[in-house]
This record gives C-alpha cells, structure tokens and sequence, in this order.
C-alpha cells in the first residue's frame, strides 16, 4: 500500500480536504485505485452531535455514518463509497483504546499515548486503507490520509507522531507527504511572503516529517522569484512546489494540478513511474 499524506500548516481552513480530492482525482487519471482517510483531531467521536456552525455540514455516508464534510468531498471526487472507519477522529481513538484497558489486552501495563494511542492509529489506517470503496475486489493501490487542523495544534501531535512511525514502518518509497500552506500578500508592500510557510515547515520536520510537494495557497498564481525562495528554505525542488490559487469552482483545482505534474511529482516519490 502507498500512502499519500495531506497536512496544513499556518491557518486552518485552507482547502486541504479539496487538495487532497484532487490528488486523489490526478492518481485516479493514472490509472491507480484510490482510497481515502480524514483525520479529525478532535475528542468528538463523530461530527454528528456537533452544529454545523462549528465545522460546516455533516455528510451523512451510506453506512449511517455522520462524519467531517471532506468526506463529502471524496466521495464526490473519486466516485467512491466510504464508509464511517474512513474518518478517524481523537475520540474514536481514545475510546477504542480505553475499551481494550478495561478487557485487559493491555496485561496490566500502564497505557499511554506512546506506544499505545500511536498504535491504534496506525492499526487503524493501515487495516481501513485496504477496505475497497470502489466497488471492485482487493485492496486500492494508494490510500490518500488527510490530517485536519495545522501543524503544530496540541490536539493532533499524537496523529503526527503515528504517522511518523507509519513511515518509517512502510519506507521512504511508499510515503508521500504533501504540506498545504499559505502564501499572503500584505496590502501595503504587494509582495507575496513565504516565512509563514517556512516556520510551518520547520516545524513539521522538527515532528520528524519532510514534505516532499508544498501545495501553495495564494490568491494570485506565485511568481517564479518566490518559488525560488520556498525552495532554498524549505528544501523541496522547484517542479515539487505546486500553486493551488483562488479559482471560481473546486473544480478547476484538479486541473491545476495535473497542468503542474503534480502526478508526476507524486508517481515518483512513490516509485510508481
């Protein structure tokens, strides 16, 4: 199984869940399986009981399942069918954990966040990953996790801990990490910034994470002076900076990303091409 992993970092609410779907939609393109995961690091067990003005709506899967909308997103993307085990929140976590405590799987040890809510991650990821949701037999060919919240929050550190492990577990050429950030434009000076960017990197390779794609937010497409810049700073090549700008349908950002190959990029760190 290759994994394909999304995180954020500066701001929340950039667009990871519609990144993430393209990725998908690009991969799909190439012939590959796709399956997906939403990790939403909160204590909720699911997004059911929660008001639709805290997190947006409540995508309601075949299953009966009341998850994240990015589920929404997916399923609309790639034209499959998930199921409630494809979004992973703190919650289910804890509460799977907890119920393995009180039947005693544990033999008496004290339970912890290190090794045992990163085990239970990653027993989780790795056995939804090869769920197919395709409506085809056997298991999908890369398995797209989406990490909400940015990097660096209190609340998804055991995520990011997990995740770090699963790498090191699967190895380099089974694992890539896709960072989506922020590029603004302060109004006086017109000039586009990348240290909010490169504080988020830094941050994510001091958790033991190198990203290899930047998916750029940015309002207007990014100059070349500035890509340049990313990629002395944040130590990814040039080709592997994509730009992801305002556009007037999501629909569009599929597009642009194959027109910036980003399937490409992605096919070889995957050692897929």
């Amino acid at each position: 199984m290759k994994y394909v992993l999304v995180t954020g970092g500066v701001v929340s609410g950039l667009g990871k869940g519609v990144t993430a779907s393209s990725v998908g939609v690009v991969l799909k393109a190439c012939g590959l399986r796709v399956t997906s995961i939403k990790i939403d690091p909160y204590l909720n067990r699911d997004a059911g009981t929660m008001s639709p003005f805290e997190h947006g709506e409540v995508f309601v899967l075949d299953d009966g399942g009341e998850v994240d909308l990015d589920l929404g997103n997916y399923e609309r993307f790639l034209d499959v069918t998930l199921t409630k085990d494809n979004n992973i929140t703190t919650g289910k976590i804890y509460q799977s954990v907890l119920e393995k405590e009180r039947i005693g799987d544990y033999l008496g040890k004290t339970v912890q966040v290190v090794p045992h809510v990163t085990d239970a991650i990653k027993n989780w990821i790795e056995s939804v990953s090869v769920i197919p949701v395709d409506g085809k037999e056997g298991p999908a060919d890369v398995c797209v996790i989406e990490l909400g919240g940015t990097v660096g929050d209190i609340e998804s550190m055991p995520f990011i801990e997990a995740l770090r492990q699963l790498l090191f577990s699967v190895g380099q050429d089974n694992f890539c990490l896709i960072h989506v950030s922020l590029i603004p434009v302060l109004g006086v000076v017109g000039e586009q910034k990348t240290k909010p960017t490169q504080h988020s990197v830094r941050e994510l390779r001091a958790l033991g994470l190198t990203p290899h794609l930047l998916a750029c937010r940015s309002a207007q497409p990014l100059l070349e002076t500035t890509k340049e810049k990313l990629s002395q700073f944040c130590h990814v090549p040039v080709g592997n900076i994509l730009n992801i700008h305002d556009v007037p349908n999501i629909w569009h950002v599929p597009l642009l990303l194959r027109n910036q190959n980003a399937h490409n990029s992605i096919l070889k760190q995957l050692n897929l091409r």
